[in-house]
């Protein structure tokens, strides 16, 4: 029972945040499947599902090779998910689906960043954005990359032309 217990807290730090979607998929069910977990019930630590990983909440879908909560003080402080690659999606409240993949996906919980690195793929209806290492800042929406000595590629869509 306590397994049960740590692994569902553990997806629940994960995902409790997600600010990249739909503010409603926050208050759907969460389903989780793994091959493993490691998952500890103390403050201070890390706690991980691995092998397969999959999480769907609502319109967010997640597929990693693994998945680590930190958590200070009995806080999650840091999510990362790994994989060849890690990938996740999600409707926003618009509609439009935001597709991303990485070698590693950090979501930075107090900070509200997500640090994406490793042959990251950010595709959205308007436009997408290739590189190395780009970071979102889910407080002001900002997408940076590149200045790391790796370039970064974005192709920008024109927007649809309003219908009379």
């Amino acid at each position: 029972m306590r397994q049960k217990t740590a692994n569902y807290l553990l997806l629940c730090l994960l995902l409790s945040g997600a600010a990249l979607g739909k503010s409603t998929d926050r208050n759907q069910a969460m389903d989780i499947s793994a091959d493993r977990s490691d998952a500890l019930l103390t403050d201070d630590g890390e706690s991980s599902i691995s092998g397969n990983v999959r999480i769907s909440q609502g319109s967010l879908q997640i597929s990693a090779d693994q998945a680590v909560v930190t958590r200070v003080k009995g806080e999650a402080v840091k999510v990362t998910l790994s994989g060849s690659p890690a990938r996740m999606q999600q409707m926003n409240d618009s509609g439009e689906l935001m597709k991303a993949s990485a070698k590693q996906i950090v979501y930075m919980l107090s900070a509200e960043q997500i640090n994406l690195l490793g042959n990251v793929v950010i595709d959205q209806p308007r436009g997408s954005m290739r590189g190395e290492a780009i970071r979102y800042d889910i407080k002001s929406g900002r997408l940076t990359g590149g200045g790391d000595g790796n370039r970064i590629q974005m192709r920008l869509e024109p927007k649809a032309p309003v219908k009379k």
